[in-house]
């Protein structure tokens, strides 16, 4: 039998006896104030709560917010009055206060996120790491300090894609609800809790672990909109993913196979057996063979590692082809792959549409697409290594190196 938790729901305006009824027994119920009804009880489980929340919407009472009342909250009931007593409206989190290695992470007890009315909170169960988590870290490149922050980060939690389970829900939330499982974007996912607008999650994949679920959001996206949407592959066409071992480039392989495409995979030599097992039509490893060399052509390819020049992969592009430059490379520090895509932008415009330089948008409707695509089975996201939130500063450097197997995740 489930633990009962105790939970707060929020109704706008004074609701009267005969349509609270049913809930008097469990619910201590308060309507001091005239503008809003607070009902306070404990909750069995999701079904328990999705029923008392029918009935308030079918009496038509608008809910205005519902939130479990977890360990740091208190609640005290004294006659007709509910008095919620934070005692420490706190959390874990990995912050930083200026830019450089990671020595300038800590773990900190910092104040839990408040939502806004188009916002969730989120339990965060799993956070997944990426190269511009390691970038923000650095302060890299220059030139984007203006958006981050000019002398230290603006957001002191770093993280972006994470899992979990809903904690809260703001007002004008319509899709979720508390203890959905749900896996998408925010700032700030390296802590307890998380606050993300709703339309950068979607439910959980009900076949992945919530490691395996905080993996996806920015590789899985950056994926699907280059193959997709700056690609158009079509079944019967080819491609080449460059960095097929990557956490973007695993993602790439299977999408391109889901799509039909005959893929060729580029990686070193300890991940040509991942490579192949993910479904790459072809591997070549690239200690031992230079790819721009062959007398191969492809209709798509998509390069995650920099290390060969516009003009080298262009050549190997059909006549329709399409190239999308995506390496995440840091070695000028001023402009790190913003110099590539600047000049790709440029090539583009004035010398040869074939190149397909893009920034990511995370959207609701592509996590949904890749939840449907790994229910289906036709992409698992590959786990690198796993790390719990205390060495989140590990788990950074590793991504920082280069040469993943897949993703990394953080346990929280």
């Amino acid at each position: 039998m489930p633990r009962p938790v105790p939970y707060e729901i929020v109704i706008r305006g004074r609701a009267s006896a005969r349509l609270l009824w049913p809930l008097q027994d469990d619910f201590t119920i308060d309507t001091a104030d005239h503008h809003v009804t607070r009902l306070v009880g404990e909750v069995v489980d999701a079904s328990h709560l999705h029923g008392i929340l029918t009935h308030l919407t079918s009496v038509n009472l608008e809910v205005i917010s519902v939130a479990a009342l977890h360990q740091h909250t208190a609640a005290t009931v004294t006659g007709s009055q509910v008095h919620r007593r934070d005692q420490e409206n706190t959390m874990k989190a990995m912050v930083q206060d200026t830019y450089g290695s990671t020595d300038v992470l800590k773990f900190e007890d910092i104040d839990m996120p408040q939502i806004k009315a188009d916002e969730v909170l989120v339990r965060v169960r799993a956070a997944g790491v990426n190269p511009g988590d390691w970038a923000i870290m650095c302060g890299l490149p220059y030139i984007a300090r203006p958006v981050y922050g000019m002398r230290q980060p603006k957001n002191r939690v770093r993280g972006t894609d994470f899992a979990g389970q809903v904690e809260a829900v703001g007002a004008g939330v319509t899709r979720f609800r508390p203890g959905d499982e749900v896996f998408g974007s925010c700032a700030g996912a390296y802590a307890e809790y998380a606050a993300a607008a709703e339309a950068t999650l979607a439910a959980k994949p009900v076949n992945l672990t919530f490691e395996q679920a905080a993996s996806v959001p920015m590789a899985g996206v950056v994926a699907l909109q280059a193959l997709r949407d700056h690609g158009a592959v079509e079944a019967g066409q080819t491609a080449l993913v460059n960095g097929a071992s990557g956490g973007i480039g695993t993602f790439a392989v299977q999408l391109a196979k889901a799509y039909g495409v005959h893929v060729t995979g580029v990686c070193s030599t300890p991940n040509v057996d991942l490579v192949g097992s993910i479904g790459a039509d072809e591997v070549i490893d690239y200690t031992q063979e230079d790819f721009t060399r062959g007398g191969r052509r492809y209709d798509f390819i998509l390069d995650n590692v920099s290390d060969h020049s516009l003009s080298a992969l262009r050549r190997l592009l059909t006549p329709a082809g399409a190239l999308v430059p995506n390496g995440g490379r840091f070695d000028n520090r001023w402009f790190a792959s913003g110099g590539r895509v600047v000049h790709a932008h440029l090539l583009k415009r004035f010398a040869d549409r074939r190149l397909r330089p893009f920034l990511v948008s995370l959207k609701f409707e592509d996590l949904l697409l890749l939840k449907e695509l790994i229910e289906d089975g036709k992409i698992t996201p590959v786990i690198d290594r796993t790390y719990q939130l205390i060495e989140a500063p590990q788990a950074i450097a590793h991504v920082g190196a280069g040469h993943t197997r897949g993703k990394v995740v953080i346990t929280v």
